[in-house]
């Protein structure tokens, strides 16, 4: 059965390769290669193979530079959208940096106003108390004057009562002319003085009224200054409760150990008070009190927010490449920025360089120590520039972007930590978006 097979087998190679032979003739001998059918089949499929392989790597290679150049291509118009994207929140940064700033100012004029019109309103109410202690006075002195008019008035009737009955003598009828026109000038005398402080009463009750609208007034204005306050605070206050909130920073704690560790010029606001007999504040007093409570808190804030890593370590362009996260089995435990060799790196908040020399797997690492138990880590640099202990501010140059340690190219590997436990970086990052 098997010689059978090969028979065909033979037989249809013969077909397809007939045995050959190639002669090779020299001056004294003749000699001949005979290329059997296997040896031809063998030499057709070698060269098939061959071929094919030629065509398959050909065609690998084309498709490869193909790709190259999409992905290259692809790379480009992603760094060019990466960096628009960068421009439009630097534009957005700064738009938001001079609305601060405009607040800010706006809210010192504010608080000048507010200070100038608790002062008049302080002279207004003291100049109150006089008119109605001056009012008193009149009112008093006329009551008085009134009752010796009335005890003149009882006095001339009776003189006349005795004179129209005789029981004058006709001798004293020269002092009692004199007795009568002394009463008449007195009473005279002493209408001029009632009129008088009618008058004068009246004139104080007219000024009472103008003092007591001019006094409307100046609350009403006061109150319209107090509205804008507050408006003004909310809207400073309520996007930095957010921001905390956003970052999983409990703002009640961060706003309590600021305070307790505040050191800055001045110390916090304290309540302003308006009286110093005990009394009771005004509504005015609470209020104004409630806007510099908001005002120590907004101060609070912004000296928290400095110690705290908001800012993006990076001010040229950049693109992201990789995220915080499970990477190849493992928790990369950081973000990473690429850039071009040398590009600064600066610290995102102010605190104390704990680290500046070379770790393994990190290269050449910085790390700087923050409040509320905060750590960054800027790794994989090709210079440091600064040296352990040293206290650093945000904005501040702490080296420059390189490719040392285990890194397959050129980029910052930034880390945040929160109790020596790494956390997203971009939490605190995006977290100041609509802030900083």
């Amino acid at each position: 059965m098997r010689t059978r097979f090969a028979i065909r087998t033979h037989a249809l190679m013969e077909r397809f390769f007939p045995e050959r032979r190639l002669f090779l003739k020299s001056d004294t001998d003749t000699r001949f290669i005979r290329l059997r059918s296997e040896t031809q089949l063998v030499a057709f499929l070698g060269g098939a193979l061959l071929v094919a392989w030629a065509i398959v790597a050909t065609a690998i290679l084309l498709m490869d530079s193909i790709s190259a150049g999409n992905f290259r291509e692809q790379a480009k118009r992603d760094q060019v959208t990466y960096q628009r994207r960068l421009n439009e929140l630097s534009a957005e940064r700064d738009a938001r940096a001079s609305e601060a700033l405009a607040a800010q100012e706006r809210f010192n004029t504010a608080l000048a106003q507010v200070s100038s019109m608790q002062s008049k309103l302080l002279d207004s109410e003291t100049q109150r108390r006089e008119l109605e202690t001056g009012i008193d006075v009149i009112q008093t002195t006329l009551r008085t004057t009134m009752e010796e008019r009335e005890a003149i008035g009882e006095r001339l009737a009776s003189l006349q009562t005795r004179i129209e009955g005789g029981a004058v003598q006709s001798a004293g009828n020269s002092e009692s002319d004199s007795t009568l026109d002394l009463l008449a000038e007195a009473l005279a005398r002493t209408a001029e003085e009632r009129d008088q402080v009618v008058a004068d009463a009246q004139d104080a009750l007219v000024r009472a009224d103008e003092m007591a609208t001019e006094l409307r007034l100046m609350e009403e204005k006061n109150d319209r200054i107090f509205r804008q306050l507050e408006e003004a605070m909310t809207v400073s206050v309520k996007p930095l409760d957010k921001m905390f909130s956003a970052a999983g920073m409990d703002p009640d704690r961060i706003i309590d150990q600021v305070r307790k560790g505040y050191s800055g010029q001045g110390g916090p606001l304290t309540p302003i008070t308006f009286s110093t007999r005990g009394e009771e504040p005004s509504a005015d007093m609470e209020r104004a009190n409630r806007i510099l409570g908001e005002m120590d808190k907004l101060n609070l804030y912004r000296i928290a927010a400095q110690k705290a890593p908001f800012a993006v370590p990076l001010k040229d362009p950049f693109r992201f490449t990789s995220g915080f996260g499970r990477r190849w089995g493992r928790l990369h435990a950081g973000t990473d920025f690429a850039a071009p060799h040398g590009t600064p790196i600066y610290a995102t908040a102010d605190g104390v360089v704990t680290h500046a020399d070379w770790m393994s797997g990190y290269g050449r690492l910085v790390k700087i120590q923050h409040e509320f138990g905060i750590e960054t880590r800027y790794a994989h640099m090709s210079k440091i520039r600064v040296k352990v202990g040293q206290r650093v501010s945000r904005g501040d140059r702490v080296g420059d972007m390189g490719n040392t340690g285990r890194s397959t190219g050129t980029h910052l590997h930034y880390e945040v930590r929160v109790g020596g436990e790494p956390v997203n970086p971009m939490t605190y990052i995006k977290a100041a978006n609509d802030v900083f």
